[in-house]
C-alpha cells in the first residue's frame, strides 16, 4: 500500500492546517482550479458533477412547490440599481462596472449583477396587473459577481454560481409563509440529502440582507468549529415593490402593492461538504449527491474473465446507482487512495477468487469497513449501505456539532469560550447593536442567528446585563 501513503501525505492534516488541509482537498480531489483571474476558479467536471446533483435536487423540490425558472440579463443600469438606496449601499463595496462597449465609454455604466432584485422588480411592474397574476413564482439559476477582497475555491469567490428566487404575493402573510417555507426546503436539502445538521433562525437587524425587512438563514457547523451561513430567505415588504412602482388590482379593485421575497443558496454548498465530512484522507461525500456512488476495481484484472465481471456488474448496477469502474493499469493500491480522497462512498473489488465464491467486497469510505457479499445479494445490500453512510455521516456531524456548542453567561465566559473552544455559543442579547459590535470586536464572534427554539440561558444580556430579549447562536464564520 505504499502509493496510499504516498497519497495521502500530499493531503495537510486538518488538525494541523485546517485551511491548508481544505485548499488541498480542493485541488486534488480534482474539485475545482485556479485561474488567472483573481478571485475566480475553475471548476472542474467531478466538483462541476457535485454541483449539477446539488441543482437537479433542489430545482425539483423548487418545481414541486410551483417555482418556475426564469432568466434576467448579467448587466443592470446604474439608474435601476439606484432605485432601492438601502440594497445599492449595501452592495456598493462588492460591485463590478461596466464603464466601456469596446472603444468606447458608454453614457451609464453598467453593474455585473451581483444579485437580481432589481431586474425582476422591472420585470414584474410589466406583468403583473391583477391579483389574479399572483402570486410569481420566479427562480433562476446563474453566476453573480461580488468583487470579494480575499477568497477561497466554493466558498468566498468573486464569481460563483447559484440559485436565486424572487416572488411577488398578494399579502404580507403569503410572502412571510413562502419566506420560511424557502427555509424548511433548504434545511431539507442540507439534512436529508447533504447529511449537514443546520440550524435555522432569523438574522439580527445589523446582519440582514440590505434592503430586506426580515432575512433568515440555516447555519451549518464545519469540522473545525466555525459556521457557514449555508442559505438564506428574505422578507423585502413591499419596498421594493413601491420603489419600481410595482401594482396591482386587488379584489376590491383598489390599487395595491405586491410583497416581495428573495432567497438563494450556491456553490458555498460544495465548501460545506468538504469541511463538514471529509478527513486527512480526502473527501467523504454523502451519497445523494456523490457523482459516483459505487466504484468498481478489477484485481488481477489481467487474469482471464475478472475485466469481463467487473464490466458486467458495472452495467448490472448502473441500472439502480451511479456506478463507474477503473480498469486503467494503475495498481488497486493506488486506486483504492485515488477513489477515497475522491469521497466516493463505496468501492466495489472483484478478483478471481471471489468470483469463484460468487462474491464481491464492498468497502465503505467513511468507516473502511469491509464486507463480502453475495452477487445475488448486491443491490440489496449496496442501498442498505449507502443509507446507513448517509444517516452515519449525519450523526456524525451532529455528534460534532454538539461537542463543540457552548452556553455563556456573562461577557468574560464568553471570551473565554471564544478563545479557547471553537464552535457556537448560545447567549443572552438584549436587542442592542452596540452589544453585537462589542462582541465582534472584544470576542471575535459575530450574531449566526436567532432561533425559533428558544432556551433561556439567564435573564441578561451577555453584554451589557440589561435584561435579555432572545437567545442567540454566536460564533466566528466563513
Amino acid at each position: 500500500m505504499a502509493n496510499q501513503k504516498k497519497m495521502v501525505e500530499e493531503i495537510t492534516a486538518m488538525d494541523e492546517d485546517f485551511a491548508k488541509w481544505y485548499t488541498d482537498i480542493v485541488k486534488k480531489a480534482d474539485l475545482a482550479d485556479y485561474s488567472s483571474v483573481r478571485g475566480c476558479m475553475v471548476i472542474r467536471p467531478y466538483g462541476y458533477a457535485i454541483w449539477e446533483n446539488i441543482q437537479k435536487i433542489l430545482d425539483g423540490m423548487l418545481k414541486e412547490t410551483g417555482h418556475e425558472n426564469v432568466y434576467m440579463p448579467m448587466f443592470i443600469p446604474e439608474s435601476l440599481l439606484q432605485k432601492e438606496k438601502d440594497h445599492i449601499e449595501g452592495f456598493a463595496p462588492e460591485v463590478a462596472w461596466v464603464t466601456h462597449g469596446g472603444t468606447e465609454e458608454l453614457t451609464e455604466r453598467l453593474c455585473v449583477r451581483p444579485t437580481s432584485e432589481t431586474l425582476f422588480c422591472e420585470h414584474y411592474a410589466h406583468v403583473i396587473n391583477s391579483y389574479r397574476d399572483l402570486p410569481k413564482l420566479y427562480n433562476q439559476w446563474c453566476s453573480v459577481v461580488r468583487w470579494e477582497k480575499t477568497t477561497r475555491p466554493f466558498l468566498r469567490s468573486m464569481e460563483f454560481l447559484w440559485q436565486e428566487g424572487h416572488t411577488m404575493h398578494e399579502t404580507a402573510e403569503e410572502a412571510m409563509q413562502e419566506t420560511l417555507n424557502i427555509l424548511d426546503i433548504y434545511a431539507k436539502l442540507c439534512e436529508d440529502y447533504f447529511a449537514i445538521p443546520v440550524i435555522k433562525g432569523q438574522k439580527t437587524e445589523k446582519e440582514k440582507f440590505a434592503g430586506a425587512k426580515a432575512t433568515y438563514t440555516i447555519e451549518a457547523m464545519m469540522h473545525d468549529g466555525k459556521a457557514l451561513q449555508s442559505g438564506t430567505t428574505h422578507f423585502f415588504g413591499d419596498g421594493f415593490a413601491k420603489a419600481f412602482d410595482v401594482t396591482f388590482a386587488g379584489r376590491d379593485n383598489t390599487l395595491q402593492t405586491p410583497f416581495e421575497t428573495s432567497w438563494g443558496v450556491s456553490t458555498r454548498l460544495i465548501g460545506a461538504i468538504i469541511m463538514t465530512h471529509g478527513d486527512d484522507n480526502g473527501l467523504v461525500l454523502p451519497p445523494k449527491i456523490a457523482p459516483i456512488q459505487v466504484m468498481i476495481i478489477p484485481v488481477a484484472q489481467h487474469k482471464p474473465g475478472v475485466l469481463e465481471k467487473a464490466q458486467e456488474l458495472r452495467d448490472r448496477l448502473k441500472q439502480q446507482f451511479r456506478t463507474s469502474m477503473d480498469a486503467s493499469d494503475n495498481t488497486p493500491g493506488w486506486k483504492f487512495a485515488e477513489y477515497e480522497m475522491k469521497g466516493v462512498p463505496l468501492r466495489l473489488e472483484i478478483g478471481p477468487k471471489d468470483i469463484e465464491k460468487g462474491q464481491c467486497v464492498l468497502v465503505r469510505r467513511d468507516t473502511r469497513e469491509k464486507y463480502f457479499v453475495s452477487l445475488d445479494e448486491l443491490e440489496t445490500t449496496i442501498a442498505n449501505l449507502l443509507e446507513e453512510i448517509h444517516n452515519s455521516l449525519y450523526q456524525r456531524a451532529l455528534d460534532n456539532r454538539s461537542s463543540k456548542t457552548y452556553t455563556a453567561a456573562n461577557l468574560e465566559e464568553l471570551k473565554d469560550i471564544a478563545q479557547n473552544k471553537p464552535g457556537f455559543i448560545k447567549a443572552m442579547w438584549c436587542g442592542d447593536e452596540a452589544c453585537e459590535e462589542r462582541l465582534k470586536e472584544e470576542a471575535g464572534v459575530t450574531s449566526r442567528c436567532i432561533p425559533k427554539e428558544q432556551e433561556h440561558i439567564s435573564d441578561h444580556c451577555v453584554c451589557c446585563g440589561k435584561p435579555a430579549k432572545a437567545m442567540l447562536y454566536w460564533g466566528k464564520q466563513y
